[in-house]
């Protein structure tokens, strides 16, 4: 997906010249006599994409960080049920997604609003920590993310976050059991969110 996003960058003819040198092997006259030009300048087009190319994964590799600092920040809010915290990260109009399949609890169509979300999440987290539940940092169909998991580790959902302009634009969590098996044994959500509810209703310790 990165190298796909890097090759949009390039200009129709540099792409053609790159992919052709670069992806398939093809000698310098095959690529020229493909794309109509000369070798020589067909040898330019590669110098030039490989240096736009190389432009495009720092620039890439820093907006990862720059998300996963922030993702980071957003995480240790969540845990900490830090609603300040929370409200800051989103931006004004952040949505909270949910993939149940019908198969797992779900908060209704979304949650709207970055106050709203973050009132959502941090009444979430404090009872699901309550009854041993974990945070997971984790990669989420490579964007930032977490797993959530029971005491016994098993697979509750994931969160992902999509940033965009130093904001968090989307919060897109999937419960659904069919989707989550390829992270291991799956909880059963249900009984998860009830202890839960219990956690809640009970005077702290």
């Amino acid at each position: 997906m990165a190298a796909l996003l890097l090759l949009e960058r390039l200009s129709p003819l540099e792409r053609a010249v790159f992919v052709l040198r670069e992806v398939f092997g093809f000698g310098f006259g095959e690529v020229a006599s493909a794309v109509g030009r000369s070798e020589a300048a067909c040898r330019q087009l590669v110098v030039r994409a490989r240096r736009h190319m190389d432009a495009g994964r720092a620039r890439l590799e820093t907006d990862r960080r720059e998300r996963e600092q922030l993702a980071g920040r957003f995480f240790d809010a969540f845990r900490e049920g830090d609603v300040d915290g929370l409200r800051k990260l989103p931006a004004a109009d952040v949505q909270m997604a949910g993939d149940s399949g019908g198969k797992a609890p779900l908060w209704g169509k979304g949650v709207f609003g970055a106050e709203k979300v973050a009132r959502t999440l941090a009444a979430l987290v404090a009872p699901f920590v309550r009854i041993g539940g974990v945070v997971e940092p984790h990669e989420v169909n490579g964007q930032p993310g977490a797993i959530f998991r029971d005491r016994d580790g098993k697979v509750v959902n994931t969160l992902a976050l999509d940033i965009l302009d130093g904001q968090i634009q989307t919060i897109r969590a999937v419960i659904n059991p069919d989707k989550l098996g390829h992270l291991g044994p799956v909880a059963d959500a249900w009984a998860v969110v009830r202890e839960a509810n219990q956690a809640r209703r009970r005077p702290s310790d």
